[in-house]
């Protein structure tokens, strides 16, 4: 029987019905119903936040028949009957003014006033909203399951406009605000969202509300684990495995590294990208589906606002305060960058208590910094991909690093002037690092390592590139020579942090014309 695929189906019932593919988090679900009457939970966009909020209104519901066969079977004994309401705040996004935002909540709020009514009296969202937690209550005798997902999506819409955002957080405090007063009322309350907005009732006032984000027990809720993969998930690899005419092993490597990599805890499994698993699957082919789905732009207008080195992204030792924050109290755009999902924990010291960052994974590097190769050289990212970054990387990796630099070479001459490029310059500290910025994120569309200002005893290093069987220390000299370049690397010891490696190091001096705008000479040394 061909196997059915959940892309785009984020309904708990339409996908049991209609035997699509579920991996099944039950026994989470159940776990966390008990934890805490009211639970928020952060997640990157597409990675099943939704998926469970249907979950839990089907459970609450008592639809017993749906979870056949699922963990929860064995945990759950009662299978009551609760009045549910379940709202989806993402349909309230992208709205021009106050009014449409709040006749957006208002339409959210109407399956319900059909089936609990509606006072007259009540004018606002918010009081509509108490007002049916408390008929629901009232008429059913049972404590009301409310759930919310994306209750932060008209927000970040307008999280960098100070003409807007003061009056969209108003409407939603009056929104939320009931959650605390209707409390007795209420069973269990779960929340999804990206991040986190402390000025908001639910924050502010629900002082119960349990964080569940970085919880160890539930790193795994949302996404798919490589256990999961492995029991649950053999066919589907085995089946594209032949699609790419490699072993069921070879594939299991190349979805592990365009997809795992993600961690939301010090003790988190990896976890894969939910949604671009399935459309993988239900495609049969590797592409980067989720940059296909869309990039923030709230996130983009964050990294501009806080002038974000984009170099410095791949390996970050933080406590768990610098990402997990407020948005209001965001003084970068880390925390950003980690709830949306482009950065994720690597790493946890236990005596230091900081947590390591980084990218997760080769679809993340590659999509996001496509998007950024424009907006900080002016370079498209298909460009790079179509044609130069094939022949680079094979120059390099046949060891011909001659030849990968005359490709790098003609390529920059072949540019066109950039629109804005001095002005791209006065915003990075010297000139060089305009080019460490351009080269770093071409490397990282090929899914290379890079690091950039590297610190060693005697200074630091422009650029180290990190291959399979080799490592690149390169000097950038801007209207200097490559021999000044390769002189520095020698003197300053660069390479030595490397030498027991174990891989080959090369090493590699530039010059580049602010002229010209491009690499005139460079020099190797092995």
């Amino acid at each position: 029987m061909e196997r059915r695929y959940p892309v785009g189906i984020q309904t708990f019932s339409r996908l049991r019905k209609e035997g699509y593919v579920y991996i099944d988090k039950t026994d989470l679900m159940w776990r966390m119903t008990r934890i805490s009457p009211f639970v928020f939970l952060s997640r990157p966009r597409r990675f099943g936040k939704s998926l469970l909020t249907t979950t839990l209104c089907s459970f609450f519901h008592g639809e017993r028949e749906l979870f056949e066969g699922l963990k929860v079977m064995e945990l759950e004994k009662e299978w009551k009957h609760y009045p549910v309401l379940h709202i989806d705040v993402s349909m309230a996004k992208g709205k021009p003014d106050e009014d449409a935002l709040s006749r957006a909540l208002m339409l959210q709020l109407e399956p319900f006033t059909d089936i609990y009514g509606v006072n007259p009296n009540e004018k606002l969202p918010g009081e509509v909203f108490s007002g049916l937690i408390r008929r629901a209550y009232e008429q059913t005798g049972e404590q009301v399951v409310v759930v919310i997902d994306e209750y932060d999506a008209p927000l970040l819409d307008v999280l960098h406009e100070e003409e807007q955002l003061p009056g969209f957080r108003r409407v939603m405090q009056e929104f939320y605000q009931c959650l605390k007063a209707r409390e007795a009322m209420i069973r269990f309350c779960f929340i999804t969202g990206i991040t986190k907005f402390s000025q908001l009732s639910i924050f502010s006032t629900l002082n119960n509300i349990t964080n569940i984000s970085l919880h160890p027990q539930f790193a795994a809720i949302c996404g798919i684990t490589g256990d999961e993969i492995d029991t649950q998930m053999q066919p589907d690899v085995a089946h594209l495995a032949e699609r790419y005419k490699c072993s069921p092993a070879e594939m299991r490597e190349k979805l592990r590294v365009t997809y795992d990599g993600y961690r939301f805890s010090e003790e988190s499994p990896d976890i894969y990208n939910p949604f671009s698993l399935m459309k993988a699957f239900n495609e049969l082919r590797l592409r980067h589906f989720w940059f296909e789905s869309g990039t923030p732009s709230y996130l983009m207008r964050q990294m501009q606002r806080f002038h974000t080195d984009i170099t410095k992204l791949d390996d970050l030792q933080v406590p768990v305060s610098a990402f997990d924050q407020p948005t209001e109290n965001m003084m970068d755009a880390l925390p950003l960058l980690y709830q949306s999902g482009y950065m994720t924990i690597k790493d946890y010291d236990e005596t230091t208590e900081e947590y390591t960052l980084g990218i997760p994974n080769k679809e993340v590097r590659v999509g996001f910094t496509e998007g950024l190769l424009t907006s900080v050289s002016g370079i498209r990212g298909s460009d790079v991909q179509s044609g130069f970054a094939a022949r680079f990387w094979k120059a390099l990796s046949a060891d011909d690093t001659d030849l990968a630099l005359r490709h790098l070479q003609a390529y920059l001459e072949g540019l066109p002037y950039v629109e804005g490029f001095k002005k791209k310059l006065e915003e990075v500290t010297v000139a060089e690092g305009f080019y460490e910025w351009t080269f770093y994120l071409i490397f990282s569309m090929l899914n290379v390592y890079v690091q950039t200002q590297v610190k060693c005893a005697r200074g630091r290093a422009d650029m180290v590139v990190f291959m399979p069987d080799a490592i690149y220390v390169m000097e950038l000299k801007l209207n200097g020579t490559a021999q000044d370049a390769l002189d520095q690397i020698e003197q300053k010891g660069y390479a030595l942090r490397y030498a027991t490696d174990g891989r080959r190091i090369v090493k590699v001096g530039m010059g580049f014309s602010i002229e010209q705008r491009t690499l005139t000479e460079y020099l190797i040394r092995s």
